[in-house]
């Protein structure tokens, strides 16, 4: 199977550039950050939506290094800031078959979406239609029966469980979250 025909995941995010010749800082949104962006391997680009650009630009890691949580990283064909400043936002992927799949009681952010979201009073509130990636945290965008959505934080104090198998998220929010 080639890489055109196998789905895509997020493992970074572009948050903006980092001085003048071209680097990046980047958002590790994978657990193996060292070895996805260590000199010498490639990433796909993909839209600030996460969805993979029309013709699958790759791009190569000339080096990374830590910086505040994240990563500084250097691309091939990225070698002045004006070109940095276009990535902001950007996502970073990868084949799904080069990701180390997700651990027991894990999963890829994007498998939120589609995952029913139930109160833990077992009152329905709706449908994960996307998740935002905010500095504060994950927010998981749920459209609710009557057709408005709701944000609800993707935390320890919102998220009760997860079940893969049901595909269904149970949540206790804050009083006032679903007004």
């Amino acid at each position: 199977m080639s890489t055109t025909d196998t789905p895509l995941v997020i493992v970074g995010r572009v948050r903006r550039a980092h001085g003048i010749r071209g680097e990046l800082v980047v958002e590790a949104l994978t657990d193996t950050p060292d070895a996805i962006f260590a000199s010498g391997r490639r990433v796909f680009a993909g839209t600030s939506e996460g969805e993979p650009t029309r013709d699958r630009i790759e791009l190569h890691v000339l080096r990374s290094s830590p910086f505040k949580g994240g990563l500084i990283v250097a691309f091939e064909g990225i070698t002045d800031r004006t070109t940095a400043d276009s990535w902001r936002d950007r996502t970073l992927l990868l084949p799904e078959s080069e990701v180390e799949p997700p651990g027991e009681n894990e999963l890829f952010i994007a498998d939120l979406v589609g995952m029913r979201v139930v109160h833990v009073n077992g009152d329905a509130i709706g449908d994960v239609i996307e998740v935002f990636e905010l500095p504060q945290g994950l927010m998981m965008d749920v459209r609710r029966p009557s057709g408005t959505s709701v944000l609800l934080p993707f935390n320890d104090q919102t998220v009760v469980e997860v079940d893969s198998a049901t595909r269904t998220i149970r949540v206790d929010p804050l009083e006032g979250m679903l007004d």
